[in-house]
C-alpha cells in the first residue's frame, strides 16, 4: 500500500551555491527547510542554523534567500517566523551558529527581499516592504561597517533590477501589475531620475501604455548600455537593448543558436563575465539554459551551449543555478516529474561534465509505479490553446475501468504547474495516482509561460474566462474512455483555491468534493486584509475595493457559496499573510450556517505553504483521504 512518506521522505536540496571547496544549499532534511554546508567532494551535510528555525519556501521570498561572504567569514540568510513572511536579512558566522540583525533594528515592522548581492564587496542590495503603509524602499547595505543606503522609494514597487559593476549606479523597477513597468536610475551622488517609461501620475485618465515588461537588466562594459528580457519585441520575452547615452528606444536584441523546441518563454537572463551571459527559455514548462555570448555592436546574442536542455538534464525543471566564476562552472539545482531535486555540478568547455552530488529516491517506490504525465491540451470555449497535462495510474499499478478524477488548479494566478517535484503539487499528483485517480493539470489564461497576453488575460478577470476554461476542459475530459468524471473532485492553493471555491459554487453539477487550501472566498474583504504594500497592485489587476466593490462581489465566491452542493475541505495556515485566517474561518463559519458539509484543518506553524514535514504527511493524507471517502477510486 503506498504511503505518502514514501514521497516525502526524499529531501529537498534547493539554490546551491560553491564556495571555496563548500556545498552551501537549503534542505529539509530535519524536516524543516532550514542551511547546510557540506564537502564538495561529499560529507555528511552540516546544518548551519538552530534546529528551530525553518526558513520559507525561496520562491515565496523572492530574490535570494542567502548569500555567503567568505572574505568577511558571514552568510547573510533571509529568515521569516512561521511562514508569517516578515523577512529579515541576519548574519550567522559561515561555519553556522545563531543569527544576528545584519543592520540592528532597522527593518523593524519591514518585509525585507534581497534581489542583489556581491561577494567580493560584502554588498547586498534590498527591497523593503513596509508593513504599515503602502511603500517600498530600495537599500544597499554595506555588512562589513553595518550601513544602509537609501536609494530610492514608491508604492509601486522600487525594485532593484540591476547594478553596474562599480556599484555607481542602479537600476530601479516601478510595476503597476505585470509588464507594466517603469525603469529609473540611480547614480551614487545624484540619486534618481526617469529612464525608460511613462509614469501612472503623467498617464491620461484611461491612457493605455504598451506593456514592456523589462526586468533582469545588466549594464554592459563600460556602462554603455542596458541589456534586459523585455516583451517589445516578441510577446513570448526576448533581450533588448538600451543606450544610456539616449535611452528613448529600445532595441530588439537578436537571439541565434537555440536547439530546443515547441512554445514557451524566454524567461531568465544572468551576466557571466566579460561578454558572457547564460539565457534561459521556459518550453512547455520544461527548463533550457544556454550559455550565449553578446555582441554589443551587433546586437546580438549568439547561444553557444546548452547546460539544462539536454540529459541527464532534461525534462524537468532547473530550480536554481548558481555560477562559480574562479573555477567556471556551475552548481544547480533540478527535478522532474518523478525525480526529486538533486544537486549537479557542470562544467568543461562544452558543458559536458556533469556530476550529480545526491541520491534522492522515493522510499520504497519503484519509479515505473510514478506517474510521467502526458500532454492533454485543448483548444478553449473560445478558440484559445490551453496547455495541460493528464496524469493516470501506472499500468504496473493494475487498476482497471475509468478512473476518478481529481482536477488541480495552481495558484498566482500568474503562474505555471509544471513538472517539478519540488514543491506541494508533484508529489501530491503522484500520490493520488498511486492511489488510482487520474490528476488532471491545465495552465488555463492567465498562467505564465506562454507569452505576456496570455499571462494578462486574468487582470480584472478573475473567476471570468479562466472559469470558463476550466469548465470546458470538463466537458473534454467526459469524453475520454479512461476518466469517469460522474466521479470528480476540485483542488487548488491560494488563487487555485479561490478558482476551487467558484467551480465549486457557480458549477456544482460536475463535482463530488472539493478541496480548497488558503483560497480567496470574499474578494472584497481579502482585498482589504492584503498587506499594505501589495493594495496598490492589486486594486489594478484585480479590482478596487471602493471604486469597483460591485464587480468584486459578482466574482466572489460569497456570493454563489449557498450552490456548493458537494462536500468540502478548507485548509489555512494560521501565519498566512497573503490569505489570512479569517478568510477561511469566514468560508466555514457561512458554510456551517448553511448547514452544509464542511471541514476545516487549521496548522497554527504554517503561513501560505505546508512546509513542516509532519504538517506536510498531515496535509496529503487529510486531502487523499477526503477523496477516497467522496469519489472512492
Amino acid at each position: 500500500m503506498a504511503r505518502i512518506e514514501s514521497l516525502l521522505t526524499t529531501r529537498l536540496f534547493l539554490c546551491p551555491r560553491q564556495v571555496d571547496g563548500r556545498l552551501y544549499f537549503l534542505s529539509n532534511l530535519s524536516g524543516r527547510l532550514s542551511l547546510y554546508a557540506m564537502d564538495e567532494g561529499g560529507s555528511v551535510p552540516e546544518p548551519l542554523l538552530p534546529a528551530g528555525i525553518a526558513l520559507q519556501n525561496p520562491v515565496l521570498i523572492g530574490g535570494e534567500p542567502y548569500a555567503v561572504f567568505p572574505e568577511l567569514g558571514k552568510i547573510l540568510v533571509m529568515i521569516d517566523r512561521d511562514g508569517d513572511e516578515n523577512y529579515q536579512p541576519m548574519l550567522i558566522p559561515l561555519e553556522g551558529g545563531f543569527p544576528e540583525p545584519a543592520f540592528g533594528d532597522a527593518f523593524n515592522g519591514w518585509r525585507v527581499h534581497m534581489p542583489k548581492s556581491d561577494s567580493e564587496r560584502n554588498i547586498v542590495y534590498l527591497s523593503a516592504e513596509s508593513r504599515s503603509e503602502s511603500l517600498h524602499v530600495a537599500w544597499r547595505g554595506r555588512l562589513e561597517a553595518g550601513t544602509l543606503e537609501k536609494l530610492g522609494e514608491s508604492k509601486w514597487n522600487a525594485f532593484i533590477a540591476g547594478v553596474n559593476a562599480d556599484h555607481t549606479k542602479a537600476v530601479l523597477l516601478d510595476s503597476y501589475t505585470l509588464g507594466d513597468h517603469v525603469l529609473y536610475l540611480w547614480k551614487e551622488g545624484e540619486g534618481l531620475s526617469l529612464l525608460y517609461g511613462k509614469p501612472l501620475e503623467e498617464r491620461a485618465e484611461g491612457e493605455k501604455v504598451p506593456p514592456n515588461a523589462i526586468h533582469a537588466c545588466h549594464f554592459t562594459p563600460g556602462d554603455r548600455g542596458l541589456l534586459f528580457l523585455t516583451a517589445l519585441h516578441e510577446d513570448t520575452y526576448g533581450l533588448g537593448y538600451l543606450d544610456l547615452r539616449d535611452p528613448r528606444e529600445v532595441k530588439p536584441v537578436e537571439v541565434v543558436g537555440a536547439v530546443h523546441r515547441g512554445k514557451g518563454e524566454m524567461e531568465s537572463l544572468e551576466h557571466l563575465k566579460d561578454d558572457r551571459y547564460l539565457v534561459g527559455f521556459n518550453i512547455d514548462g520544461v527548463s533550457w539554459m544556454y550559455e550565449g555570448t553578446f555582441d554589443e555592436e551587433a546586437l546580438r546574442m549568439q547561444l553557444r551551449t546548452v547546460v539544462v536542455g539536454k540529459a541527464p538534464l532534461d525534462q524537468g525543471v532547473l530550480d536554481s543555478i548558481h555560477y562559480d566564476r574562479e573555477r567556471d562552472r556551475y552548481v544547480l539545482s533540478f527535478s522532474s516529474a518523478t525525480s526529486p531535486t538533486q544537486i549537479y555540478t557542470v562544467q568543461g568547455e562544452k558543458r559536458d561534465q556533469v556530476v550529480r552530488h545526491t541520491r534522492e529516491r522515493p522510499l520504497g517506490l519503484d519509479e515505473k509505479l510514478l506517474s510521467p504525465g502526458e500532454d492533454a491540451s485543448f483548444e478553449s470555449f473560445d478558440g484559445l490553446r490551453i496547455s495541460a497535462r493528464l496524469y493516470l495510474p501506472a499500468e504496473e499499478l493494475g487498476y482497471e475501468g475509468p478512473r476518478p478524477l481529481v482536477y488541480y488548479i495552481h495558484g498566482g494566478p500568474q503562474s505555471q504547474e509544471r513538472p517539478d517535484f519540488t514543491w506541494f503539487s508533484m508529489p501530491l499528483i503522484q500520490f493520488l495516482t498511486l492511489k488510482g485517480f487520474a490528476v488532471f493539470v491545465p495552465n488555463v489564461r492567465g498562467s505564465t509561460g506562454y507569452g505576456l497576453n496570455y499571462t494578462k488575460q486574468v487582470d480584472r478577470d478573475w473567476g471570468g474566462r479562466d472559469r470558463l476554461d476550466h469548465v470546458h476542459a470538463m466537458k473534454k475530459l467526459s469524453r475520454d474512455p479512461r476518466i469517469d468524471t460522474s466521479r470528480s473532485g476540485v483542488v487548488g492553493r491560494s488563487y487555485g483555491g479561490y478558482m476551487t471555491l467558484m467551480l465549486a459554487s457557480r458549477h456544482p453539477e460536475l463535482w463530488s468534493a472539493a478541496v480548497d487550501m488558503f483560497g480567496p472566498y470574499d474578494l472584497v474583504n481579502f482585498m482589504n486584509r492584503i498587506p499594505e504594500t501589495w493594495k496598490p497592485y492589486f486594486a489594478i489587476a484585480v479590482g478596487d475595493p471602493d471604486k469597483d466593490r460591485d464587480f468584486l462581489v459578482e466574482r466572489s465566491p460569497r456570493t454563489y457559496i449557498e450552490n456548493i452542493a458537494c462536500p468540502l475541505l478548507v485548509i489555512q495556515g494560521k501565519n498566512d499573510p497573503r490569505v489570512v485566517e479569517a478568510e477561511s474561518r469566514d468560508l466555514v463559519a457561512h458554510l456551517k450556517k448553511l448547514g452544509k458539509d464542511v471541514e476545516y484543518l487549521l496548522f497554527e506553524n504554517e503561513g501560505h505553504d505546508v512546509l513542516k514535514l509532519e504538517n506536510r504527511i498531515r496535509c496529503y493524507n487529510a486531502i487523499t483521504d477526503f477523496f477516497v471517502k467522496h469519489l472512492k477510486p
